[in-house]
């Protein structure tokens, strides 16, 4: 019998595909909607995720000219990104922003 993979192992698998980041990404904004400190965090949860998926945060820095250390602290728990920060990650992972 295979041993079952890890959580985020599979997640970060699943990650991969941009259709899913892009249905992942949607759902922890519209979640993150909600107001609640906690809510307000997973976007940016969820932003790392993908980033981790897609090369690593090494490599969305340079694709986001954002210096590396300076982009794990934004993706951190305790992050609070700027406005222009959060478009340069969501333009390098080649995704677009909408709001409906």
């Amino acid at each position: 019998m295979a041993r079952s993979k890890k959580y985020q192992d599979f997640l970060l698998e699943q990650l991969q595909d941009h259709d899913f980041a892009v249905a992942y990404l949607n759902e922890a904004l519209n979640e993150s909607l909600k107001g609640d400190a906690e809510s307000q965090q997973l976007f940016l949860m969820a932003l790392r995720n993908v980033a981790d998926a897609q090369g690593g945060i090494s490599v969305l820095a340079k694709k986001a000219h954002l210096g590396r250390e300076s982009l794990y602290k934004t993706l951190s728990g305790t992050g609070n990104p700027k406005w222009h920060t959060l478009v340069s990650l969501v333009i390098a992972l080649g995704l677009n922003l909408r709001l409906t």
